[in-house]
């Protein structure tokens, strides 16, 4: 299940964003389903995500859009935030 920026972006700082993000990941995690937050921008979404237990993260502050050889080199590099 993918959890669209539209909530991320207030993650940390707006209740509502808060509560239906811990709702999403909750429910697809009773389903035995893994969650993706897109459209992490900053530390304060990323620790947020974490503490809720969503699977993947994906945003800017993970990495711009790359081409696939700087993919492949990332990868190579063993660089690990998640």
């Amino acid at each position: 299940v993918k959890i669209d920026q539209t909530f991320i972006r207030g993650v940390g700082t707006c209740v509502e964003d808060d509560a239906i993000t811990k709702a999403i990941i909750a429910m697809a995690h009773s389903l035995e389903l893994k969650v993706v937050a897109e459209g992490v921008e900053n530390e304060v979404q990323l620790a947020f995500l974490k503490e809720h237990q969503c699977d993947e993260v994906q945003g800017y502050l993970i990495s711009s859009p790359t081409n696939a050889q700087a993919m492949a080199d990332l990868l190579r590099a063993g660089v690990a935030i998640w």
